[in-house]
């Protein structure tokens, strides 16, 4: 397993996959091992991926100073990872959580970011809302399943903040565009796999800036996609437009069918529009 040191001594690892040119890749959760992202649907035959492990998560050592979990922190872990690979600009690939950091770094460091891929995107860092209505309104789309009726339930408890302690279990089918083995497996795979010290401490207060990050947005260059999945309620489609107009230079590609893994459920797909984005 390939390691780096970060500029604080926190021992960093990384996984390699794939031929082609480089691709870092940053995970969501906040801070959940890298794992759950696989190969990411095939795109490693089209890009070596080089997955990052955040501090305190997966094969990565725990740092000294809890407060260097903080999103805006973990930038500097980015930048280190660069170097460590000899790059002068990178393709960044982010999910969901993970994209909070890869647009603070895109911020930060816009001359070192030669493309960048937002897979389902949060908004946190970039202060976009998104409603209880608009998230109820995606849910809706799946209305006919048999699952959706206590699904829905505890969805409506989750967005009235009165979730009981089965709730956010009871609405794991809303994460996959098909709510079969696969995915079952996948969201069994997950458990245990989330640092919660680190989760917690991720965007704790000073983390985000969106006030700031938002021009710093508007002026940066480099090509960037959007890409949301028709039936994900974390991060439904009209948000996710929001989020490509804060660029000069963004695509929005929504994926049909698709739930916050879209790699999962139509991996083709996925690949297809991913790869031809990085080019």
């Amino acid at each position: 397993m390939p390691t780096f040191c970060a500029s604080d001594g926190t021992r960093l690892a990384y996984h390699v996959s794939g031929d082609g040119p480089p691709l870092i890749c940053l995970p969501g959760g906040p801070m959940e091992d890298s794992a759950y992202l696989g190969d990411l649907g095939g795109l490693a035959a089209h890009r070596r991926l080089i997955v990052l492990d955040l501090r305190g998560t997966g094969r990565s050592a725990r740092p000294r100073d809890d407060g260097s979990y903080r999103c805006d922190r973990l930038v500097d872990d980015v930048d280190a990872l660069r170097e460590h690979l000899g790059l002068g600009r990178v393709d960044l690939l982010a999910h969901s959580a993970g994209t909070n950091l890869a647009v603070l770094y895109a911020a930060r460091h816009p001359e070192r970011v030669a493309r960048l891929a937002l897979i389902t995107p949060s908004v946190t860092a970039v202060g976009i809302p998104v409603t209880g209505d608009a998230r109820r309104a995606t849910a809706l789309l799946r209305k006919d399943e048999p699952w959706f009726p206590e699904a829905f339930e505890a969805l409506e408890a989750i967005v009235a903040g009165r979730p009981g302690a089965d709730a956010w279990q009871a609405i794991a089918p809303f994460w996959y565009g098909r709510w079969d083995e696969t995915a079952r497996a996948h969201q069994r795979a997950a458990d245990g796999r989330r640092n919660a010290e680190a989760a917690a401490a991720f965007g704790a207060e000073g983390a985000f800036d969106p006030e700031a990050t938002r021009p710093a947005l508007a002026r940066h260059a480099a090509p960037v996609l959007v890409l949301a999945g028709e039936l994900d309620l974390n991060s439904p489609p009209g948000a996710m437009a929001e989020v490509a107009d804060l660029f000069p230079d963004a695509r929005l590609v929504v994926q049909s069918g698709a739930g916050h893994y879209p790699w999962l459920d139509d991996p083709a797909r996925f690949v297809a529009a991913t790869s031809a984005f990085l080019g």
